[in-house]
């Protein structure tokens, strides 16, 4: 990259970086691609301890607490107050991934939609962005979001809607994170939704270990990954590659309230 970028969503433990020098060398990885720092994402409670806890391993490396939908069938009062403990801890800078998901039949819609109010009013409490997982269920997510009076800024991680979701998205001030899905050839309507997004409401993410991006689509994703995501948005969007880069580095710092390099 011609300048740092940031991997906005990430998840190091899946990436097998499980230890403080596992994580330091994968982030020296990506460092070397110019992806210069990352926040690794949890979708459980084992998940949100060890973000919390490798976001102080590395100066590089920031984090994100929540319960994902997938996981809500079962979410006690007690893994409410860890969550929530964790979440205060201030290298923890966002609170997500939490949302809801149809396609998998994992945890029943109403155990999800309550779980994801919890997480709104979590948000808003700490003053926290809120990283939105959301598959097959744009309809509610943007229902409960705006029923709920969400925080700003809402990231929708790993977006996979169209130009019409993208457009209602944006309008309510929500922030569009877009992973390797973006370079695939036959993803056109999610192009079509990535050229639309103003630059100033624009992420990159890995979601590694999963969505490599062309030109490596098929292996396992690592955050270094993240700057041929960038590349491929920039060719993408008629954009040159050291303003688009510039701009989703920045707006990772705003959002997520980053200190400066």
């Amino acid at each position: 990259m011609p300048v740092p970028v940031v991997d906005a969503h990430t998840h190091l433990d899946a990436c097998g970086a499980k230890a403080p020098d596992e994580v330091s060398t994968m982030v020296d990885r990506a460092a070397a691609a110019g992806v210069t720092r990352v926040i690794t994402v949890a979708d459980d409670l084992a998940a949100a301890r060890f973000a919390a806890e490798a976001a102080t391993w590395d100066d590089r490396v920031f984090a994100a607490v929540a319960i994902h939908p997938t996981r809500t069938a079962a979410f006690s009062d007690a893994d409410r107050a860890e969550i929530e403990r964790l979440a205060a801890r201030p290298r923890v800078v966002a609170v997500g991934e939490t949302g809801l998901d149809y396609y998998w039949d994992y945890s029943p819609p109403a155990a999800q939609q309550e779980a994801f109010r919890w997480h709104i009013d979590l948000a808003k409490r700490i003053g926290k962005p809120l990283m939105i997982h959301c598959r097959d269920a744009y309809e509610d997510v943007l229902r409960i979001l705006a029923e709920e009076d969400a925080p700003a800024p809402v990231v929708f991680h790993c977006f996979s809607g169209d130009a019409e979701i993208a457009r209602r998205a944006l309008a309510a001030g929500s922030v569009l994170s877009f992973a390797g899905t973006v370079t695939f050839r036959n993803a056109a309507a999610l192009r079509e939704a990535a050229v639309l997004t103003p630059a100033e409401a624009l992420l990159v993410e890995t979601d590694a270990p999963f969505l490599t991006p062309h030109p490596f689509r098929g292996r396992p994703n690592e955050p270094y990954c993240a700057a041929y995501t960038v590349a491929g948005l920039a060719e993408l969007r008629g954009a040159e590659l050291a303003e688009l880069a510039a701009a989703v580095g920045a707006n990772a710092e705003r959002i997520f309230r980053l200190p400066p390099l």
